[in-house]
């Protein structure tokens, strides 16, 4: 009997586990993204106060910074922190939208 259930089990939790290839693309992913960054640096990365502006910044510069403080090649107080919770693709992401922004 468990010779007929684990090629079942296989196939069964294969359907069930997202692909990522086959997920689509958000497109609202860097503005969903760039939201979490808004307490520092401004909505949609127009600071007012002390913090960097990050809007219209070229957006090698947004990930070049954001993957040197995730990777602990930049120093910062909570950047670091922040940064270790995104994958490359996100980074790439919120850089993109923070560049586009005006």
């Amino acid at each position: 009997m468990l010779r007929r259930l684990v090629p079942l089990a296989l196939v069964v939790s294969g359907m069930c586990a997202p692909n990522a290839a086959a997920q689509p693309h958000d497109p609202d992913l860097g503005r969903n993204l760039a939201a979490s960054c808004a307490g520092c640096h401004g909505t949609d990365g127009r600071s007012i106060g002390g913090m960097q502006a990050l809007a219209g910044r070229p957006r090698a510069d947004i990930e070049r910074a954001m993957k040197d403080f995730r990777d602990g090649k930049r120093p910062a107080t909570i950047m670091h922190q922040l940064a270790r919770g995104y994958s490359d693709a996100q980074i790439e992401a919120v850089s993109a939208y923070l560049s586009a922004r005006r």
